[in-house]
């Protein structure tokens, strides 16, 4: 019966997580995630265990939570250097009835609203969200973390396009979008992120501050902002701080200092080469890894005829 009994646990875990991402994000993985798992250690994709889980971007966040739903996870650190998102994330953690509570209340304010009352709203809440940023504790959890909560949940499910966009003051700058009945409470799946997220360590910061939680036989996923396929396909960084091609450098020298710790690696980025046949940036960069491109539909340009099937990279140290 002993034997037994951790099998049963897991395929009950197994059934019943179905979390997924609680926030619209540039350049989610959703799509991706079924390239990632044919790409998994084979430890994993025999045992369906992930001893320990790093991912210094988590964004989204859509990679972990796929992994979590399908596999059992005993330990994650989870790490970003948004400070927004880490609250959100940090919330439903910890307090996600209450954040149901004042975003149902949101909701029911905004549905009942004209399409003109809604547009003023929007912008109140937008201005509200700015205003608070001013002098907001960020590194002390408090009350005040989900209200900040609401408003990060309320704008992404009622901006232009769900996106989250800063501008060089670290203000929120995204119009209003035009959704006609937009779910700004999914409660289940906020109750079903805080279950993920019990086992996980959160963190702001840089990509860096993972080494001290990366260990021999631990799987990292790296999502780092991607290098843009052009000057018209960067849509404007999710935060102020931006990522250039020096930091890509110093991340794929992060890269190379974890693969000697024994650690099994995996990073997604852009393809140049969808550009520019002759670009090698990343060839180049991770030359002595497994590089391997991947389909997939992104915007290419800022205009909509630059959506269709390019490649992306999914880089691997095994």
């Amino acid at each position: 019966m002993a034997n037994k009994e951790p099998q049963q646990i897991d395929l009950f875990h197994r059934r019943v997580l179905k979390a997924k991402p609680f926030l619209k994000w540039a350049g989610g993985k959703g799509q991706l995630l079924p390239e990632i798992e044919k790409r998994l250690p084979k430890k994993i994709k025999n045992t369906r265990k992930v001893d320990n889980y790093v991912e210094p971007f988590v964004g989204g966040g859509a990679v972990f939570f796929y992994l979590n739903n399908n596999y059992t996870i005993k330990k994650a650190t989870l790490i970003d250097n948004n400070k927004e998102l880490i609250i959100g994330y940090k919330v439903i953690q910890n307090n996600p009835q209450e954040l149901i509570e004042q975003l149902r209340s949101i909701e029911r304010q905004y549905l009942k609203k004209s399409s003109t009352e809604r547009e003023r709203f929007y912008y109140e809440q937008r201005d509200k969200y700015n205003k608070q940023m001013r002098d907001f504790d960020y590194q002390h959890y408090s009350e005040e973390w989900i209200k900040r909560a609401v408003y990060l949940i309320f704008l992404n499910r009622t901006c232009y396009n769900g996106l989250f966009r800063q501008n060089s003051k670290g203000e929120f700058n995204v119009p209003m979008g035009r959704y006609k009945n937009p779910t700004i409470c999914d409660a289940k799946n906020i109750l079903e992120v805080h279950e993920s997220l019990k086992k996980a360590t959160i963190i702001c910061g840089d990509f860096s501050e993972a080494e001290q939680y990366i260990t021999q036989d631990s799987f990292v996923y790296f999502d780092p902002p991607y290098r843009p396929l052009s000057n018209t396909a960067n849509f404007t960084d999710y935060s102020n701080a931006g990522f250039t091609d020096e930091e890509q450098k110093r991340l794929a020298a992060f890269y190379k200092k974890m693969d000697k710790r024994g650690a099994f690696l995996m990073l997604s980025n852009s393809d140049p080469k969808n550009e520019d046949p002759n670009d090698d940036f990343f060839d180049k960069l991770y030359a002595e890894f497994n590089i391997q491109r991947v389909k997939a539909k992104r915007a290419i340009s800022c205009k909509g005829t630059g959506r269709g099937e390019i490649t992306e990279l999914l880089i691997t140290n095994y």
